[in-house]
């Protein structure tokens, strides 16, 4: 059930990464951030244990600015976890960076996860009026607390006990002196891998992230997923894994396939790449233009367009080339150059839209401001006709599940008709892919996905409003 109101964002987008049992613990986490830098570029935290204590550093910025040579010798033992994150303004402060390490009365312990906490509020508001001090206004934090409070004794079972009175969306990896421990929340909203290292001899390294192309870096081989509602222990006896939560109806959120991970990433179990390519490929027969190029946004329209080219026939060209070396601060001319922050990252390829009817493929329309920049761009560079279509539903909802969207009043398709859209973004045609074909896409035969950004049916109670701008006034 979900309770209606307007609202600010509060939630993050983040990657998460363990390792047990490897001599050089720390190095690899860093080389496993670094594939997931995609999921948040705002800050990035690795913490280690060689057993009789655990280390942690965290600090603003991309993970190759973070982790230097002497950094990592800081970060001894074989074991570690890892987290990079992405917040929304307001939030970007060290305080919410993660791993959080802290003191408890289960020993010294780091924590990291990716997803939002639905009654994260509620709960810290409880615990507040109980004499809790939080020093930041990361969900993360609202855990910790509740594991200190656990009259169990051992850690697992004072983290179960902990994750038992949460709602919403994690995928957690927690680090003790002896052990590494994660947990996926039962609905299963964000994706965490499973895979081993062989070492030496008969010996291996257990190692989990949220994605496979993090495995795949450091030479790591998946075997699969911790499942909705499991919890994974690591530790000198050896692997346990364990239910901790009842089975409840899988949640998987279909935007990770859509656009926030790696095309070369298995995710819930099903290849990234292989999603998106059907997605263009049932977005052209859905919405097919009378067009001479099909043409990405990249780098996250690509493979779908490539979907799309081949299933139409229409010639698949680069007619957008990306900067990937845009530093995240620079001074922006505020009336001298039209469209400065496109124009920064895009820059069209005249000679192949010079008088053509080009399709522009692109994953999504959030609120349209960038999509008319697109538009226009592509239109001065010679096009005769740009005809943009999208490869997802209109977004029509927030998530409140650890992606990062506007509010409803600031989602485009949630205030308009597609006709409007289509004339605000400033195209000749404006195709959406229909729900149903994203649930083809990704094979959704059991009703696995979420789709409340497109739908606004949420899988999960909500009560945000007040807790939201409660939140929002801390900061």
């Amino acid at each position: 059930m979900l309770k209606t109101g307007m609202f600010d964002k509060l939630h993050e987008e983040c990657g998460v990464f363990a390792i047990f049992g490897h001599p050089e613990a720390a190095n690899l986490a860093n080389l496993g951030l670094y594939a997931l830098q995609h999921r948040g570029q705002e800050s990035a935290g690795v913490a280690s244990s060689d057993g009789s204590d655990v280390y942690c550093y965290k600090a603003m910025g991309h993970v190759a600015e973070v982790f230097t040579p002497s950094v990592i010798s800081s970060l001894p033992g074989e074991r570690a976890i890892g987290h990079t994150r992405y917040s929304t303004a307001g939030d970007t402060v060290l305080l919410n960076a993660q791993p959080f390490s802290v003191a408890t009365n289960k020993g010294r312990i780091a924590v990291a996860h990716n997803g939002n906490l639905t009654n994260a509020m509620e709960i810290r508001r409880t615990l507040e009026s109980e004499g809790a001090i939080f020093s930041g206004s990361s969900d993360t934090e609202v855990i910790l607390h509740l594991i200190s409070r656990s009259r169990e004794k051992s850690l697992p079972a004072a983290l179960r006990d902990a994750l038992l009175q949460v709602d919403g969306a994690f995928s957690l990896v927690m680090l003790s002196r002896s052990q590494v421990i994660v947990a996926r929340d039962p609905h299963g909203f964000r994706p965490l891998a499973m895979g081993y290292l062989e070492l030496s001899g008969d010996q291996i390294s257990y190692v989990f992230a949220s994605e496979t192309c993090a495995f795949d870096l450091i030479g790591a081989i998946y075997v699969g997923d911790v499942e909705p509602g499991e919890m994974v222990m690591v530790g000198p006896e050896g692997l346990t894994r364990e239910r901790f939560a009842p089975r409840r109806p899988k949640a998987q959120c279909v935007f990770e396939h859509v656009y926030f991970s790696r095309p070369d990433s298995i995710v819930f179990g099903r290849p990234v790449g292989q999603s998106r390519e059907l997605l263009g490929r049932l977005l052209a027969q859905r919405c097919p233009a009378d067009a001479d190029v099909v043409v990405p946004v990249p780098d996250s329209g690509v493979a779908a367009a490539l979907g799309y080219a081949a299933e139409s026939g229409v010639p698949f060209r680069m007619g957008l080339i990306r900067n990937h070396y845009v530093g995240r601060t620079f001074i922006e001319p505020s009336q001298a150059i039209r469209d400065f922050g496109v124009k920064l990252k895009l820059n069209p390829v005249r000679h192949l839209l010079k008088d053509k009817r080009v399709v522009l493929v692109d994953d999504s329309i959030v609120r349209g401001t960038t999509s008319r920049k697109i538009v226009r761009m592509v239109r001065n560079a010679g096009a005769r006709e740009v005809h943009l279509r999208i490869s997802c539903p209109p977004t029509v909802s927030p998530c409140f599940y650890g992606v990062d969207t506007p509010t409803k009043s600031e989602l485009i398709a949630a205030n308009h008709s597609v006709e409007e859209i289509r004339r605000y973004v400033e195209a000749d045609s404006l195709g959406y892919l229909p729900l149903g074909s994203l649930r083809e896409a990704v094979q959704d035969e059991g009703q696995e996905y979420c789709y409340a950004c497109y739908t606004s049916d949420y899988p999960t109670e909500i009560v945000y409003l007040e807790d939201l701008l409660a939140a929002k006034s801390r900061r």
